[in-house]
C-alpha cells in the first residue's frame, strides 16, 4: 500500500556564500611577493555585515610589515590593508526575537569606512557593524580613502593631543604624504599656520594648501628657526630616529612633540619592537623633565582593548567631523594614484619609491 503524502517541510532560506579575493603577504619579502587568494567568507553573524570594498589605502604601515618591522603585526600569512571603503552587501540576522545589534543607520547598500589594521586588500571583508563609520552620500570611495586613517590620525593629533589653538605655528614633517596633506588641510581650516617639510618638487601642491615648505633635505631646525624664531607650538613627527631631537629643540615653551610612527628605522635589522620602543622611552623621559614642554607617542589603538564602545563611539565622532569638512570641501582629498587591487605589489612598491604626494589606494 503506498504511503500516504506528506506536507513538504518548508526549506529554511539560505544565503548563498560569498566569494571573496583577497591580497595575502605570506612571509617577510618583497612587494612582489604578495599574492591573490580566493576563499568563502563566513555567513555574517548577528552584529556582522559583509562589506563589497570600493577602496583600500596602501599606508606606511604595511610598508613595515613587508619587513616584519610592524610593532604587532599579525603571524604570516595574513591579509594587509589598514582601512576600506565600501558598501554593506549583507547584514546578519539573529535568531527570532533578538536584537540584530546593527547601528540604526547601517543598512544594506550603506557606504561605510572601516579601520582594520590589516584584512582591507580584499574586495569583501567580514566586519562588526560597529566598527562601521557612515561615508557622507556623494563622498567618492576613493576620495573617502583618503581620510580614513589618515583623517582620524591627523584630526586626534591636531585636536586631542597638541590641542593646538588657533594663530599657532606647527612644523608638520613629511607634509605631502598622506597623513601630512589631510594635517596640513586640517590646521589651516583651524587658522594654524603650517610648515611642512617635503621634496621641493611637491612644494607648489603645499602651498596651495596652504603650508609654507620646506625642502627635507636642508638643515629643517634652521629653516623653522627663520621663520618662527620662538620656535613652534607643534612638531607632528612621523620619522623618528636621531632626527628626534631637531623635532623637541624646534618646540616653543609649553609646545608639544608627536611622534606618530619610525619611518628612519623602517629597514634597520633586528627586533621589531626595538626601535619603538627607545623612541617611547625618550619620549616618556622628555614629557617627565621640568621644561614646559610636552611629547607624546601617538597611538591609533591607544584604549580599544579596555574601552571597546566608548573607542567605536570616539572613532565614529572624529571620523564623522573629518568626513563632513570632506563632504562640504573644506578637505580636498590628496589622491597620489590608484592602482587596481591584482597590482597590490605596484602599488607598494610606488609607495615606497618616496617624493609622493597624497595617498596611494587600492580598488578592486
Amino acid at each position: 500500500m503506498p504511503t500516504p503524502a506528506t506536507p513538504d517541510t518548508p526549506a529554511t532560506p539560505t544565503t548563498p556564500a560569498v566569494r571573496a579575493t583577497e591580497v595575502v603577504l605570506p612571509a617577510v619579502g618583497e612587494p612582489e611577493s604578495l599574492r591573490l587568494r580566493t576563499r568563502d567568507l563566513p555567513q555574517p553573524g548577528p552584529g556582522q555585515a559583509v562589506v563589497r570594498v570600493e577602496a583600500s589605502g596602501v599606508s606606511f604601515a604595511e610598508q613595515q610589515m613587508r619587513r616584519g618591522k610592524y610593532y604587532d603585526q599579525p603571524p604570516f600569512p595574513f591579509v594587509p590593508g589598514y582601512d576600506l571603503v565600501g558598501v554593506i552587501e549583507q547584514l546578519g540576522t539573529p535568531p527570532q526575537g533578538q536584537d540584530p545589534g546593527h547601528p540604526a543607520d547601517l543598512g544594506v547598500g550603506r557606504r561605510v569606512a572601516a579601520l582594520t589594521k590589516t584584512g582591507g586588500w580584499a574586495d569583501r571583508v567580514l566586519l562588526e557593524t560597529a566598527d562601521l563609520v557612515p561615508v557622507p552620500d556623494g563622498v567618492e570611495p576613493a576620495a573617502a580613502e583618503t581620510v580614513v586613517v589618515n583623517g582620524v590620525t591627523a584630526w586626534r593629533m591636531l585636536h586631542r593631543t597638541a590641542r593646538v589653538r588657533p594663530g599657532a605655528t606647527v612644523v608638520v614633517l613629511g607634509a605631502a604624504g598622506g597623513v601630512g596633506t589631510t594635517l596640513v588641510q586640517l590646521a589651516v581650516h583651524a587658522g594654524i599656520k603650517v610648515i611642512g617639510t617635503a621634496a621641493p618638487r611637491t612644494h607648489d601642491r603645499l602651498r596651495a594648501l596652504g603650508a609654507t615648505p620646506v625642502d627635507y633635505h636642508a638643515d629643517v631646525p634652521a629653516a623653522v628657526r627663520e621663520l618662527a624664531p620662538d620656535g613652534v607650538a607643534a612638531v607632528f613627527d612621523h620619522v623618528g630616529g636621531p632626527g628626534i631631537r631637531d623635532s623637541w629643540r624646534m618646540l616653543a615653551p609649553g609646545g608639544t612633540l608627536v611622534s606618530y610612527g619610525s619611518a628612519a628605522t623602517r629597514d634597520v635589522p633586528g627586533n621589531a619592537a626595538l626601535p619603538v620602543l627607545k623612541l617611547v622611552a625618550r619620549l616618556l623621559l622628555w614629557n617627565a623633565l621640568p621644561n614646559g614642554r610636552h611629547a607624546h607617542f601617538f597611538n591609533l589603538w591607544a584604549g580599544k582593548s579596555r574601552h571597546l564602545d566608548r573607542y567605536r563611539a570616539q572613532l565614529r565622532d572624529d571620523l564623522g567631523q573629518v568626513f563632513a569638512l570632506l563632504a562640504d570641501g573644506t578637505l580636498t582629498a590628496q589622491i597620489d594614484r590608484v592602482f587596481p587591487l591584482e597590482q597590490a605589489a605596484a602599488a607598494l612598491r610606488h609607495a615606497e619609491s618616496g617624493g609622493i604626494t597624497g595617498k596611494v589606494v587600492l580598488q578592486p
